[in-house]
């Protein structure tokens, strides 16, 4: 058996201090403050076998430079379900494991999803805020919602683990659903569209949690938002770069759609004025899982993926471009 505290895992950049304490713990570890391989000694690189990151397409990028600079690594555990930080493709042809926290996160996702969409079609924000400022006392009730969920057909633009999830909640609330996948998922019975424009066409909300890929890249556009109708609500708890962001502005500014709520932007932290200035819309800084509760769980898995792939061969969350992967 593989004594761990051998094994080398590089933490570049930020990291659930959850995560950090067991890797220390566990392994021998090693910190810089980015995925740059420049600040690591030629002996650290040959080192290291692991990397356990939080990274992101924008900030601690894992690309083929990193990868390549580490000639013995055979993992990287990504923190999070979405894992855009790292090239999966590359370190799958050149046998390196990627895993993610996927599950542990879905329940709370798909309820931060719920509380966009009521918050969005109420304006529950602005509501509070008449309240705060002392409108309710000194210019009475807030004015009535021109939305609501009612006689609302919801489509979910990615139906997997966390759709699903948001899927059954809205069926909690009397809403018919229906859904685009890049193939139709055996067995579901909610209607499917073989196009994003065709599931925009036939709903009037559009829930998406697709992961930030290349074919998904701007895929809400605004021929999209205009097939989803001057009456349409758009959410988005998937990625920011999903949505063609000035189109969406346009969108919002000129009646095309009603309203949207996003919690996830295409450079954050960085938000476009067009859409801060929108009355008609709720924006959060990208917590739909994060909780204390959430946040522990998915730190949990990151380490626990690094503990089985080195202890006993296998990883537990394998993304699907590394699934060949085996220990050599």
């Amino acid at each position: 058996m593989t004594d761990l505290r051998s094994v080398t895992v590089l933490v570049p950049g930020r990291l659930h201090q959850h995560s950090i304490d067991r890797i220390g713990q566990a392994f021998d570890m090693i910190r810089i403050a980015r995925a740059d391989p420049a600040l690591l000694t030629d002996a650290q690189k040959a080192s290291v076998r692991g990397i356990a990151a939080s990274p992101s397409p924008g900030d601690t990028f894992i690309g083929p430079d990193v990868m390549r600079a580490l000639p013995n690594l055979e993992i990287v555990a990504n923190f999070g379900v979405g894992y855009d930080g790292v090239d999966a493709n590359f370190a799958g042809r050149h046998g390196i494991m990627i895993t993610n926290t996927p599950d542990v996160l879905t329940e709370e996702v798909a309820d931060t999803a719920l509380g966009l969409l009521i918050s969005t079609v109420r304006e529950l924000p602005a509501a509070e805020s008449w309240l705060r400022v002392g409108r309710w006392r000194s210019e009475g009730n807030y004015p009535l919602s021109r939305l609501t969920l009612r006689g609302r057909k919801v489509g979910i633009f990615g139906m997997g683990r966390i759709g699903l999830a948001i899927a059954r909640r809205l069926e909690a609330f009397g809403l018919p659903v229906a859904y685009h996948n890049r193939r139709r998922v055996e067995g579901l019975a909610y209607e499917y569209h073989d196009t994003l424009k065709g599931l925009a066409t036939a709903v009037d909300t559009l829930v998406s949690v697709v992961p930030g890929t290349a074919p998904t890249e701007k895929a809400v556009n605004a021929e999209v938002l205009t097939a989803l109708g001057p009456d349409g609500v758009f959410v988005n708890v998937g990625r920011g770069s999903t949505v063609d962001e000035p189109a969406l502005a346009a969108a919002l500014a000129n009646g095309t759609i009603a309203a949207a709520g996003l919690d996830v932007f295409a450079n954050e932290p960085d938000v476009p004025q067009s859409l801060l200035d929108a009355p008609n819309t709720v924006l959060l800084p990208h917590v739909a899982s994060a909780s204390q509760h959430t946040r522990r769980a998915m730190a949990d898995l990151v380490v626990d993926n690094l503990v089985s792939w080195f202890s006993q061969g296998r990883a537990l969350t394998t993304v699907p471009e590394t699934a060949q992967v085996r220990p050599e």
